[in-house]
C-alpha cells in the first residue's frame, strides 16, 4: 500500500517515541530555531513541476475555454513542506504526546510554539514573498504556523508564474475554474513547496436527491424521528454533563441564520445559545450558500444538542474562497479557535489531487500537535464514496472512502440504522402515542438495536442514489499503528472508527433551517414543525454522526478534567475497544447488516447497474468486533466515560470572550473591545496578558492584519480578570479579532472571538471612474461568462460604491442568472475604496436558467435573476417566513426536495401522501414530518442574440457620487 504522505515512518516512530520524547524535553517544546532552507536564487528560468498538481475535474471533455487574463483570483494558497528533519522530529513529537508513560504526553504547543518549531524561517519568507511580488502577486497574509503565504493576482499572473493556463470547466450543468496543466515554480523554490492552493474552485458542496421514503413526513404520521432527547436516552449520555468549559469548532463555508439554531434549540427545550461567528479572514463578505447553509445548521444544531453547555464557533469562509470548508479547517487549526474541530464535509480520494490533501494533512498534524481533535463524517455513498463524482464510470464504481474521513490524524464516524420492524411506536423501543396527542419531545425508551445503514434499495427504488455509511481501506492512508490489533491486516488506514445512528430513512432527525432548497418552507415555526403546523425538516447521514460525536467528546472532556483538549483520541477508542470487557459495556457491537433486508452485506453498493460494478460484489460485510462498515460500533457514553482515563493534567480551565462596544461602528471611528477571561469552576484569577489577532493577525504573520498583546487586570470579580483595546477600522464590510488567553502553569488555553460589521461611508469629496472588462462578453448559450468591474477613484473619493446594472432588453434577459463577487445587499454589488488605487469586483452571467434556483456561481453564493425579486441573505435582517404555496404546487416540490452533503451525509426533505392527510396519526417526538424544495414550471434559457448592458455606481452615503460603464454582451 502506497502513500503519499510519509505516513509509512509512522508505525516506527510509535515505537520510538518515547525515546525521542527524552531529547525533545531537554528544551523548551518551541525553542527550536529553524534553519534557512532556500539557498540559491529564486530564478524563473529555471523551473521545476509539482507533480500531481493537476485538478482530476480539470478534463479535456469538461474545457470551455481560457480564463480572461485579467480576470482577479484572491486568495491563492502557497503552503510550504517541512523539512525532513522538522517532518520527523514532529511525528516523533505526536507519538510522545499520545503515550502515557512519556515526559511530553498531551503536552500540548502553542500555533507560536508550532511555528517557532516547525514553519518556515522568516529569511525564507521574504525571499517568496520578495518572488510573489515580483511577479505582479499582491501578499495578503502570512499563515501564523508560518507554513502559508496567502496572494491575489490575476489569472494572466498565475499563468506566468506557475507556467500554465486557467481554464474554465463545465461540470455537471456548472462552470467552475482550474489551472489545464500541472504546475511549475523555480527550481529554487520546489524543495520548500508542498501545494499552491485555491487556484481551483471545486468545493466541497451539497448535491440534490429524491426522498426515499416520501411517508415519513406526512403529516401527524404516527412515524418516528430523532429529537435531542431520543439520542441521549439511546446513547447514555449523562444529564450532569453539559460540556460546560468546553469548545467546538463547526466548520463551514457558508454563512448562516442564527434565527434556525435558535429555533432548533426552543424546539428541543434547550437553552438559546447563538454560536460565536468566525468568517476566515480574506475570504469576502459573509454571504449565504444555498445547500452549504443547510449543512452547516445541522452540524450547530446537533453539536449544540449533545453539548449543550459548551461553546460553539462557527468557523466558515466567505464566497472568494476557492476551497471553501478546507480553508475554514486551515484557520481553525492555525488560529487554534477549539480543542474539538467537527467537519461535515468530504471527498472521494480517487476525486481530489494529491497535492489538495497534502496541505490538510499537514494541518491535520499541527491540529494533533496542539491537542486539537478532529471528528469527521465517513461519508454517505457506502463503499463507493466516489459516486455522483463526474469521473468516469468505473472510477465511481471502484471501492474508495472519503478524504478528511482518511487521514490518521482524524476520527471518522460512520453510520447505522434501525430496523423498519423497530421504527414504530409501541415496539417497546418508543413511546405510543394515542390518536389526538401531541408531540413528544422524548419518546425513545431505550437504546434501540443498531445495524449497518445501507438504503441503497429503497433509495434508488424511489429516484434517488446511493444511501449508505462510508467505509473500508484508505488508498492513499498506511495503516496507524493504534489499528494494528483490531482492523484487517490491509496495511491500510481503515475507516470509520465509530458509528452513530446516520440513516434518514430509519428513522432520520429533525432540524431546522432557513435554507428552503433543502428544507420545509416556515421549517420550525411551531416547535419542530412548519408555519402550517404540519410539516418537520427530517435529514440523515454521518454529517450528523460527526457534531454529534463532537459534542460526546466535549462531555468526555468535561467529565474527566481535559481542560486543554485531548488531540488525537483514537489511540485511546481502540486502547478501550481492545479490552473485552470494556468493549462489551462501553460499545454497541454492529454485527447485522441493513434493514432493507441484506443482513451482513453492510455497506455493499447494493443499488445495481449504473451504480455498482456488480450488485452486492463490493461489499464490506458487518462482522463481530471491528468492521469496515461501521467501525468500533456505536457507544454508550455513560460507560465510555466510566472507563475513559482521566486526565493527568491539574490545570484550571478558562473561558475567554471579547464583545465590541459598537457591533457597527463607522469607518475610522474608534471601537473599544472588552475582553474577558474566567476561571471555569475556580475562584482564583487569571493573569497575563491575551494575545489578539486583527483580520487575521500581522507582522511577523501578515501584511493586511495586526497582531498585538493586552495586559489583564483582576475585575473585581473572584475567578475573572479583564483588558481592554481601542482601535478603528479604515475599510467597510466584516473585521474580526481573535483573542486568545496563552495559558500558564496554572491556567489553561482559551479563546473568544468578536465581529464588527463597519457599514460604508463617503470622504464626501471626489469622484471615481467606473470601468469595465472585456469590452465584449460572448458566453454559449447554457454556460457562464465573467465581466470585470473596476472603480477608479480620484480627488480624494473613499467610500462605499453601490453597483448594479441593467441591460438593453430586460424582457429577453429576464431568465439570466447573475452575482456580484462582492456585495453589501443581495443582488447587488458593493466595492469598498478606501485609498487611491483601483478596486475591482466580478459579475458573473449564468445563461443556463435554472441556474438561478438550483446552483451556485464561482464563490458559492446563489445565483439572482435579473426579472427576479430581491431578498436579503446575509447574517443581517431575518428572512421572513415564505407564503404558504397553492397544495399542488407544494406537495410536487415537497416530493422532489432533498439533498446529499457530499460524502459527508444525505438529507432528506420528504413530504406527504395526500391520502394520509387525512389518516394520520398523533406523533410521537419526534414524529410526522415534512419536507421542501420546489417544483415548478419550466423556465427558458435567454434568447442567443446581442445586449448592451450598462453598470452604474453609487455612493452609498453621497447619491450625488455616480459613476456608470456599458459594455456588449453577447450569448451565441
Amino acid at each position: 500500500m502506497k502513500t503519499i504522505f510519509g505516513l509509512s515512518r509512522q508505525r516506527r516512530l510509535w515505537i520510538c517515541g518515547w525515546i525521542a520524547a527524552c531529547t525533545l524535553a531537554a528544551s523548551p517544546l518551541g525553542a527550536q530555531s529553524v534553519a534557512p532552507r532556500i539557498s540559491s536564487e529564486i530564478n524563473n528560468s529555471e523551473r521545476a513541476a509539482l507533480t500531481r498538481s493537476l485538478h482530476p475535474m480539470a478534463q479535456a471533455r469538461f474545457d470551455a475555454g481560457r480564463m480572461a487574463a485579467d480576470t482577479k483570483l484572491n486568495g491563492i494558497s502557497l503552503y510550504f513542506s517541512r523539512s525532513p528533519e522538522q517532518q520527523a522530529d514532529l511525528e516523533a513529537l505526536i507519538a510522545a504526546q499520545q503515550d502515557p508513560a512519556s515526559p511530553l504526553y498531551h503536552q500540548w504547543l502553542t500555533p507560536d510554539q508550532f511555528a517557532a518549531r516547525f514553519g518556515m524561517a522568516g529569511a525564507d519568507l521574504d525571499k517568496v514573498k520578495s518572488w510573489l511580488g515580483q511577479q505582479g502577486f499582491s501578499v495578503d497574509s502570512v499563515a501564523r504556523s508560518r507554513n502559508m503565504i496567502r496572494f491575489s493576482g490575476t489569472a494572466g499572473q498565475v499563468e506566468r508564474a506557475f507556467s500554465t493556463q486557467m481554464h474554465y470547466y463545465n461540470v455537471d450543468g456548472k462552470q467552475h475554474f482550474a489551472p489545464s496543466t500541472e504546475l511549475s515554480v523555480p527550481a529554487a523554490l520546489a524543495p520548500v513547496i508542498l501545494a499552491v492552493s485555491d487556484l481551483n474552485d471545486f468545493r466541497l458542496k451539497p448535491m440534490f436527491v429524491r426522498p426515499a421514503r416520501p411517508d415519513f413526513t406526512s403529516s401527524q404520521s404516527g412515524n418516528v424521528h430523532f429529537a435531542p432527547g431520543d439520542i441521549k436516552v439511546a446513547y447514555n449520555i449523562p444529564s450532569n454533563y453539559t460540556g460546560a468549559g468546553q469548545s467546538i469548532a463547526i466548520m463551514g463555508q457558508s454563512a448562516i441564520e442564527t434565527s434556525d439554531i435558535e429555533n432548533f434549540q426552543s424546539a428541543a427545550d434547550l437553552t438559546v445559545k447563538d454560536p460565536t461567528l468566525v468568517l476566515v479572514p480574506g475570504t469576502g463578505s459573509s454571504a449565504i450558500s444555498s445547500g452549504d447553509e443547510s449543512e452547516s445548521d445541522i452540524d450547530l444544531e446537533w453539536s449544540g444538542a449533545i453539548a449543550p453547555g459548551a461553546n460553539i464557533f462557527f468557523v466558515y469562509t466567505g464566497p472568494l474562497s476557492a476551497a471553501g470548508v478546507f480553508d475554514s479547517a486551515q484557520y481553525a487549526v492555525d488560529e487554534d479557535i477549539a480543542p474539538i474541530i467537527s467537519i461535515s464535509y468530504g471527498a472521494c480520494e480517487t476525486g481530489i489531487s494529491a497535492s489538495e490533501i497534502a496541505p490538510y494533512e499537514a494541518s491535520a498534524q499541527q491540529a494533533a500537535a496542539q491537542g486539537q481533535s478532529i471528528v469527521a463524517s465517513s461519508g454517505d455513498s457506502g463503499s463507493t464514496s466516489c459516486y455522483g463524482d463526474n469521473l468516469t464510470l468505473a472510477q465511481q464504481e471502484v471501492l474508495s472512502v472519503n478524504y478528511p474521513a482518511s487521514s490518521a490524524y482524524v476520527t471518522a464516524m460512520g453510520g447505522t440504522e434501525i430496523t423498519s420492524a423497530d421504527d414504530v411506536t409501541g415496539t417497546g423501543y418508543w413511546e405510543a402515542v394515542p390518536s389526538g396527542g401531541s408531540d413528544i419531545l422524548t419518546s425513545a425508551l431505550k437504546w434501540i438495536p443498531e445495524v449497518a445503514w445501507n438504503d441503497d434499495v429503497v433509495s434508488v427504488q424511489n429516484g434517488g442514489g446511493l444511501s449508505a455509511s462510508g467505509g473500508g481501506p484508505s488508498a492513499l492512508i498506511t495503516k496507524p499503528k493504534w489499528q494494528d490489533a483490531l482492523t484487517p491486516a490491509d496495511s491500510a488506514r481503515d475507516v470509520p472508527d465509530v458509528s452513530l445512528y446516520s440513516s434518514p430513512n430509519y428513522p432520520g432527525y429533525l432540524f431546522c433551517s432557513s435554507d428552503t432548497s433543502n428544507s420545509v418552507a416556515g421549517s420550525c415555526a411551531n416547535g419542530f414543525r412548519d408555519a402550517n403546523d404540519q410539516y418537520l425538516t427530517v435529514a440523515g447521514g454521518t454529517s450528523f454522526a460527526a457534531p454529534a460525536f463532537a459534542g460526546m467528546l466535549a462531555l468526555i472532556n468535561q467529565a474527566k478534567g481535559y481542560t486543554n483538549g485531548q488531540g488525537l483520541i483514537n489511540p485511546t477508542l481502540y486502547t478501550l475497544a481492545a479490552d473485552g470487557a470494556t468493549y462489551a459495556s462501553a460499545f454497541h457491537d454492529v454485527t447485522a447488516g441493513s434493514s432493507a433486508g441484506t443482513t451482513g452485506l453492510g455497506n455493499a453498493c447494493l443499488a445495481g447497474s449504473g451504480y455498482c460494478s456488480s450488485a452486492g460484489a463490493s461489499e464490506y460485510p458487518t462482522a463481530t468486533g471491528y468492521d469496515l462498515a461501521t467501525g468500533l460500533g456505536s457507544v454508550n457514553l455513560g460507560n465510555l466515560i466510566g472507563a475513559w482515563p482521566a486526565s493527568s493534567s491539574t490545570l484550571t480551565g478558562t473561558s475567554t470572550t471579547i464583545s465590541a462596544t459598537n457591533s457597527a461602528p463607522a469607518l475610522n471611528v474608534t471601537d473599544t473591545f472588552t475582553i474577558t477571561v474566567t476561571a471555569v469552576g475556580s475562584t482564583t484569577t487569571p493573569s497575563g496578558s491575551v494575545n489578539l489577532s486583527i483580520d487575521g493577525g500581522g507582522t511577523p504573520y501578515s501584511n493586511g492584519g495586526t497582531t498585538t498583546t493586552v495586559a489583564l487586570v483582576a475585575s473585581g470579580v473572584a475567578g475573572t480578570a479583564t483588558a481592554t483595546y481601542q482601535t478603528s477600522f479604515s475599510s467597510a464590510g466584516t473585521h474580526q479579532i481573535v483573542a486568545q488567553y496563552p495559558g500558564d502553569t496554572t491556567f489553561a488555553v482559551s479563546t473568544g472571538v468578536v465581529q464588527v460589521s463597519v457599514a460604508g461611508s463617503s470622504s464626501g469629496k471626489g469622484t471615481f471612474a467606473l470601468s469595465a472588462s472585456p469590452s465584449t462578453l460572448t458566453v454559449s448559450q447554457g454556460s457562464q461568462g465573467t465581466e470585470v468591474l473596476t472603480v477608479t477613484p480620484a480627488g480624494g473619493y473613499a467610500g462605499t460604491v453601490l453597483l448594479a446594472f441593467d441591460s438593453s432588453n430586460d424582457s429577453a434577459l429576464q431568465n439570466l442568472c447573475y452575482e456580484f463577487t462582492t456585495m453589501l445587499t443581495d443582488g447587488d454589488g458593493s466595492v469598498a475604496v478606501s485609498g487611491a488605487g483601483a478596486v475591482t469586483t466580478q459579475l458573473l452571467f449564468d445563461t443556463n436558467a435554472t441556474d438561478c434556483a438550483s446552483a451556485a456561481p464561482v464563490g458559492g453564493k446563489p445565483f439572482h435573476r435579473l426579472g427576479g425579486t430581491k431578498t436579503a441573505q446575509n447574517n443581517g435582517p431575518k428572512r421572513a417566513p415564505l407564503s404558504p404555496a397553492p397544495f399542488g404546487a407544494a406537495f410536487a416540490g415537497l416530493l422532489l426536495a432533498g439533498f446529499l452533503g457530499r460524502h459527508s451525509r444525505k438529507f432528506y426533505s420528504t413530504a406527504m401522501i395526500l391520502a394520509l392527510l387525512t389518516l394520520g396519526l398523533a406523533v410521537s417526538a419526534c414524529g410526522g414530518g415534512g419536507g421542501g424544495g420546489g417544483g415548478g414550471t419550466t423556465v427558458t434559457d435567454p434568447p442567443k442574440g446581442t445586449y448592451t448592458i450598462t453598470v452604474t455606481g453609487q455612493d452609498s452615503a453621497t447619491a450625488t457620487i455616480t459613476g456608470q460603464t456599458t459594455f456588449t454582451f453577447v450569448i451565441d
